[in-house]
């Protein structure tokens, strides 16, 4: 049996590299855990990278703001949680916004972001491996979360996509992950193996499932997350949708088969 995730998929960083701020977001939830996650990448006395501002929250914004200079602002992807207050942001700091997907290297006085094309969660996402003095970290936006497991966002999001992102991070082992939300993770290595392992046994349940007779995603949710809140099944129904397109690329049945949406 395959329980709902609620705890980290790896232990949680108990401090930060004193080059990074975190400033998160009072707009905590279901979906957002404690709140989005604004991470501020800086070497001493230079511009900060901004990761993400988050909400349009006046008071969230003009924290990241006093924490300046901004010498730049990036996003992980698209969602509004981590996008919707970026026009504001700039406004306030004059810094430039590099929309995603980022697929260039960034530098800022000796603090290298390069770009990691990681889709799956969503099409556009992005996670950052960021070094700076030797040490490597990796901001993981939605796609690794500090606590529980992320949604794929069907049909925007795609798990072979996914499966092969978890991948990619599955190399990056003792490197933190700081992520879109919830804490950050002492290694991303080990929450990508973690989150790999936990979304292919989902995939076995959604497989069961739909052999025992579920019809739709709905059914398929209300089976295989029994043990999770309702009011997050219809996030859950995304990421089935995802599993079920998934399983019908996989198996390339004729034209008529079950249909994802």
């Amino acid at each position: 049996m395959v329980s709902h995730v609620t705890i980290p998929a790896a232990e949680v960083l108990e401090s930060l590299p004193d080059w990074v701020t975190l400033i998160r977001a009072p707009n905590p939830g279901p979906m957002t855990l404690d709140g989005t996650n604004t991470w501020l990448l800086r070497a001493p006395g230079a511009g900060a990278v901004v990761v993400d501002p988050g909400p349009l929250d006046e008071g969230h914004l003009r924290a990241v703001a006093a924490d300046g200079p901004v010498a730049a602002i990036i996003l992980t992807h698209g969602h509004a949680d981590h996008t919707e207050g970026v026009a504001r942001l700039a406004e306030l700091t004059g810094a430039p916004v590099y929309d995603p997907p980022v697929l260039e290297a960034l530098e800022v006085d000796g603090v290298a972001v390069e770009p990691l094309a990681t889709p799956g969660h969503t099409k556009d996402s992005v996670c950052f491996l960021v070094g700076y003095q030797g040490r490597e970290i990796v901001l993981t936006g939605d796609t690794i979360l500090g606590r529980g497991t992320t949604v794929v966002a069907w049909p925007d999001g795609d798990l072979g996509d996914y499966f092969g992102s978890l991948g990619r991070l599955a190399r990056l082992d003792g490197r933190a992950a700081l992520p879109g939300h919830g804490p950050a993770l002492t290694d991303t290595g080990v929450a990508a193996r973690f989150y790999r392992a936990h979304r292919e046994a989902r995939l076995e349940q959604v497989r069961a499932a739909l052999a025992a007779g579920a019809g739709d995603a709905a059914e398929v949710v209300a089976r295989v997350y029994a043990d999770v809140d309702p009011s997050l099944w219809p996030a859950a129904e995304w990421s089935v949708r995802a599993q079920i397109d998934f399983l019908r690329r996989e198996s390339h049945p004729p034209a008529g088969g079950l249909d994802a949406t």
